[in-house]
């Protein structure tokens, strides 16, 4: 019976940690799978290699690849987008948006048409068709300020 590769062992090892990744998901398999594979390339190019050069050799690489990944690539995918701190918050994200008021602001309450659909709104007393700025959010109710 033929003898199979050494470097595809490090292939199915590369594969089967990939695997686990996907079943457990985290990041620390994946980056030692991509060290197996990794190591699958180098005795391919250097097939002499010995069995304790080549586990050295996986070492260093599952080090460095979870390495680059924790303080390279991490700190680039973890950043806030834009607006993501208010993404389920619709209110906060209207604050310093301008409006004009589809009813009368009266006793401090009233509505203005924001987008497609009216809000409620509290602020100075006001008649149709003035320009408000939301300035903070109550709940549902939009804050509002009159702008001349």
């Amino acid at each position: 019976m033929e003898q199979v590769a050494l470097h595809y062992w490090w292939w199915i090892l590369a594969l089967v940690l990939i695997a686990v990744e996907v079943i457990l998901p985290g990041y620390f398999m994946l980056w030692i799978g991509i060290a197996a594979g990794v190591t699958g390339l180098v005795v391919l190019v250097l097939p002499g290699l010995s069995a304790l050069a080549q586990a050295v050799s996986f070492a260093v690489l599952a080090f460095l690849s979870c390495a680059a990944y924790w303080y390279w690539l991490r700190p680039r995918l973890m950043h806030d987008e834009p607006g993501s701190a208010q993404l389920n918050r619709r209110g906060e994200q209207k604050i310093g948006q301008r409006y004009v008021l589809a009813e009368p602001i009266v006793n401090g309450r009233g509505k203005a048409k924001v987008g497609d659909s009216l809000w409620l709104v509290r602020g100075p007393d006001l008649p149709v068709g003035s320009m408000v700025e939301v300035v903070g959010v109550d709940g549902t109710t939009l804050l509002v300020r009159a702008i001349d």
